[in-house]
């Protein structure tokens, strides 16, 4: 019949899984192992492991799954947009007639090449003694000024400076811009540290801050220039070095005194909150209160103690005084100096410290002034001003009963503006 095929020149009729079956060992035959390379999309990890994502190039995409096996054996978080290359197997995914590449390995693009060069690099500085952990300085607990290289553009400038604004609103940030990606970065970012060292030698900073955010090992790489590392080991002052992700490492991480695994964690290493440092200052200001009342309380103790032992009251008296006085004077130097010290650390806390040490230091003059009257309420001499005489024998003790005299005896008789000699007449009887 006209119009239809002869049945010797008839397709063969497949049944549907057979023909995907048949495909895939074609497509096996032809193309196994295949290697691709292009930009990850839609990028997911399964809770069994297992990783689906897309690879694209402007003239197509191909569906991948990489399962739990080969997905534990990454080196880095893949995410959309990243440029990898994988290693795999071209096949059907039977259920659903779909092309897919199942995924044995994969690595970022050209990173083979430049990890190379990384490691090589890490190693030779490190045996020079770069990364020695004994040169690693400690970040001051309170920095007068921090220094930050980062690029105008960069979002790390954006979320460092919010972050020292919200922690450390008082402490001055200098900015030394650079560029962070490029050929060009290298040079730029040495430049700008030699400009925060002379400050830093000039006293106007004393840490500094160089971040950038994350990316791919080929936009991290000025981080990995030689000069560059050897550059941050001359730093006069701490470095700390924030640059991309937490699973980020570059060479300058290694020279720098302290790492960050992000830029704003950077920031937040270099500035301890305001408000921590307050209620730091609050405490000391409580303790050194306390610790003020516990000696003025033990100094009038004392000062008890010593005038219930007063044997010839008149030079214990003033002897004690003298020493009291010069207790005193000790304390408040002493605290003042501490007081003066703790206040210099934040300025914020300065007049709420002074308040409390006048307060405290008009405290102690009241005390003072309580024990000097009642030393002299001891003294002697207001009873003696009265008409009365104290009496000691010839070995200077106090005569205070008849039972204690003899006829003939020598006497001194103590007044008020001297002293008397007496012998005891003999006793009248009557």
């Amino acid at each position: 019949m006209s119009g239809f095929p002869s049945p010797a020149s008839a397709p063969r009729v497949w049944q549907v899984g057979a023909l995907c079956r048949a495909v895939a060992d074609a497509l096996d035959a032809r193309f196994n192992p295949v290697a691709v390379r292009g930009e990850l999309s839609g990028f997911s990890r399964a809770a069994s492991g297992h990783c689906y994502f897309s690879l694209k190039d402007p003239q197509g995409q191909i569906r991948c799954a990489m399962f739990r096996r080969a997905a534990g054996l990454l080196d880095f978080s893949p995410r959309d947009g990243d440029m990898v290359e994988v290693q795999g197997r071209l096949g059907v995914y039977e259920p659903r007639g779909d092309l897919q590449l199942v995924v044995e390995s994969m690595s970022r693009a050209g990173q083979g090449a430049l990890f190379e060069q990384f490691l090589r690099l890490k190693a030779k500085l490190e045996a020079e003694g770069l990364f020695d952990t004994a040169r690693k300085r400690p970040l001051p607990a309170l920095p007068k000024g921090i220094g930050l290289v980062t690029s105008l553009g960069a979002a790390a400038l954006h979320d460092v400076v919010t972050a020292l604004q919200r922690r450390a609103p008082h402490v001055p940030v200098v900015l030394a811009p650079a560029a962070v990606q490029g050929a060009q970065a290298p040079a730029d970012l040495v430049r700008s540290l030699g400009a925060l060292y002379s400050l830093a030698q000039r006293g106007d900073i004393d840490v500094i801050l160089l971040v950038r955010g994350g990316g791919s090992i080929e936009d991290l790489w000025a981080f990995n220039d030689e000069q560059l590392a050897r550059t941050i080991v001359r730093s006069p002052v701490p470095l700390v070095c924030g640059v991309g992700h937490e699973t980020d490492f570059t060479i300058a991480d290694f020279c720098a005194d302290l790492r960050a695994p992000t830029p704003t964690a950077a920031a937040e290493l270099a500035a301890r909150p305001r408000d921590a440092w307050v209620a730091d200052l609050d405490d000391a200001g409580e303790r050194l209160a306390l610790a003020l009342q516990r000696r003025v309380d033990i100094a009038g103790q004392r000062l008890d103690a010593a005038a219930a032992r007063l044997g010839r009251p008149l030079n214990r008296m003033a002897q004690q005084g003298t020493r009291l006085e010069r207790a005193v004077h000790r304390l408040r130097y002493s605290t003042l100096a501490r007081l003066e010290k703790e206040r210099q650390r934040s300025e914020s806390a300065e007049s709420t410290l002074m308040r409390a040490l006048e307060a405290r230091s008009l405290s102690a003059s009241h005390a003072l002034e309580r024990m000097r009257l009642r030393l002299e309420s001891l003294d002697p001499r207001l009873v003696l001003k009265r008409g009365y005489a104290l009496l000691a024998d010839e070995r200077g003790r106090t005569v205070a009963s008849v039972s204690q005299t003899y006829e003939g005896q020598a006497l001194r008789a103590i007044l008020a503006d001297g002293e008397v000699d007496l012998t005891v007449a003999p006793r009248t009887v009557i």
